[in-house]
């Protein structure tokens, strides 16, 4: 069923509520477990029928906010959401106290009761009105980062509209883009602060009202962590300190050194070489047609995946008016469906979208007969690993998309992704401060963001830009204010991709039967020991970080970027 004739009925959580329970107490009365099996399965198909048409709501509700029908619909999964999690809360209960409790971790897997431990650390009836308060802020920060109309360049544009000027040679042009995406942020800056500050204290009254010192805790506990903890991500943040900081920063010089300045500005970070940066060379759909190539030549598995959402209509890639900013991959239980939301903008961008985010879809593509619920995604690090590996595995193809200058994109995109590790750990350790100490004023949050930048990112320069030079920069992340604590992830994942990289260059066919192996787990283990399915070292590890960044720079001292 292609994604626009999908239907969608908003569910009657009373209803489903009443089910629920009544299996709930026909789970915990059951005298066999078979027969807890069997009614968890009846369990699992309510739980598809609410998740999926939260997904439908919220994808229809992101390609366009100003659409009064599905905001309302966002509004009620605002709403309801925290009340099914605590539907979920109680199965979890049930499951973990049940009297076949080893005979249904053989069938089901350990891995869902560490899920389902973890989670009751989450969750209390006393903390609904919060977390609703807490969606209902994250929507707003949807809407105002969606809502910016920016007259530039002969034309009104939203910010993402605003990307590939950001890049322009011109470096006028790159400033006076860069100035009107943060002059939108400063101009809104007292709402960010407000609704920050709102999650802040929204979330640290939640974790205190569940037993913890601060957010910290319970934000860990959200995301499942369940083999490591703050002092591990500490000491990892430590390591990018020593040892990505420095290489980042040459690389700047580099950068630097080829664009022919003596010192960059931020607006000129984005500007890679001095002949531009690497285009697509056609239009959306011309892209899109040179990934169906590129998917098909790559394995059958892909070839079928891709396919399959072609078909489908599970794709909306191109940036438009009202549409919500960013990417992602969400999935449709009921329909064993993943989707794929981005924002085309005439950038090298537009190619990741093909291959980060249709990593994500394609490790849920093979995940998506598992009749655990919790298995179709494993957490957020393991699920990043899909995603970023899927971009190295796919530069064979890249000619298709830059005709003449797929040198250029893969010197761009590999070097890219070691800047990318001291601002991810920045942004980590910030969020950090933010919840141990959630007293702290909203001036107070952007002086301590940017003596953390200053640490991680030495080279940056605002050059006089108030907002900015005042601790700004943070606030056009959405992650922060959506997803606390996730951002490490990426570059936790960045570290294991890059160690694919390493492994497609030595063997390309055993490199991808590791990745198969580790996108058909899906979510049936944690993060470390997917890591160590796939053949992989922790990056945890004291010695990860160092040989793989060894192994990059290897690689990118042999380039020579002045011809590209």
């Amino acid at each position: 069923m292609k994604f626009s004739t999908i239907p969608y009925n908003r569910p009657d959580y009373s209803y489903l509520e009443n089910q629920f329970n009544d299996l709930l107490n026909r789970f915990d009365r059951a005298t066999h477990p078979e027969e807890q099996h069997t009614i968890l399965s009846e369990i699992n198909r309510l739980r598809s029928e609410f998740s999926t048409a939260r997904s439908i709501a919220s994808i229809r509700y992101t390609i366009n906010t100003q659409d009064a029908f599905y905001k309302e619909e966002q509004k009620y999964f605002d709403k309801t959401t925290p009340l099914f999690e605590g539907l979920i809360h109680r199965l979890y209960r049930s499951i973990i106290q049940s009297k076949f409790r080893s005979k249904l971790e053989q069938q089901w897997g350990k891995q869902l009761f560490d899920i389902a431990a973890t989670t009751l650390k989450t969750f209390s009836p006393e903390i609904v009105s919060d977390l609703q308060r807490e969606n209902e802020l994250k929507s707003s920060y949807t809407r105002l980062i969606a809502s910016a109309k920016i007259w530039f360049e002969g034309e009104e544009r939203n910010l993402t509209g605003l990307a590939p000027f950001e890049m322009s040679p011109d470096r006028s042009i790159r400033k006076k883009a860069a100035e009107a995406k943060f002059g939108f942020l400063s101009d809104h800056q007292q709402e960010l602060d407000t609704l920050y500050d709102e999650l802040v204290h929204t979330r640290t009254a939640m974790a205190r009202k569940l037993g913890f010192e601060n957010f910290i805790g319970l934000g860990y506990a959200r995301l499942l962590r369940t083999q490591y903890g703050p002092e591990e991500v500490h000491h990892y943040r430590n390591q990018i300190l020593k040892h990505a900081v420095p290489i980042a920063s040459r690389l700047i010089e580099r950068q630097a050194r080829l664009l022919g300045m003596d010192k960059m500005k931020y607006y000129d970070e984005p500007l890679r070489f001095k002949s531009g940066n690497p285009r697509p060379k056609g239009s959306p759909d011309w892209i899109i047609e040179q990934g169906r190539i590129m998917y098909h030549e790559l394995s059958p598995e892909t070839d079928a995946f891709f396919t399959f959402m072609y078909d489908n209509e599970l794709m909306d890639l191109i940036n438009k008016k009202g549409k919500a900013g960013g990417g992602y991959c969400t999935f449709l239980q009921k329909y064993k469906a993943p989707f794929i939301f981005s924002n085309f903008n005439g950038t090298a961008h537009d190619v990741d979208v093909l291959t980060h985010e249709a990593g994500h879809a394609f490790q849920a593509y093979l995940s998506r007969n598992y009749e655990v619920s919790e298995y179709i995604w494993p957490t957020y690090e393991a699920c990043e690993i899909h995603s970023m590996s899927m971009e190295f595995f796919t530069w064979p193809w890249m000619e298709l998309f830059f005709n003449g200058e797929a040198e250029k994109y893969r010197f761009a995109h590999l070097s890219g992704a070691i800047r990318f590790l001291p601002y991810g750990a920045a942004v980590d350790e910030f969020q950090h401060v933010v919840y141990a100490t959630p007293e702290l004023s909203p001036a107070e949050r952007r002086k301590a963001w940017r003596q953390i930048e200053k640490n991680y990112l030495p080279h940056r320069d605002y050059d006089g830009f108030a907002y900015l030079e005042g601790g700004g920069f943070w606030q056009k992340q959405s992650h922060i204010y959506h997803t606390p604590f996730y951002y490490i992830d990426y570059t936790l994942a960045q570290v294991c991709a890059l160690q694919f990289w390493i492994k497609a260059h030595r063997n390309q066919e055993t490199a991808w039967s590791d990745y198969l192996r580790l996108c058909r787990a899906g979510g049936s283990l944690p993060f470390l020991s997917l890591v160590e399915l796939a053949d992989l070292n922790s990056p945890f590890s004291e010695t990860t970080l160092p040989v793989v960044l060894q192994e990059v720079t290897q690689w990118l001292d042999r380039v020579d970027d002045s011809r590209l």
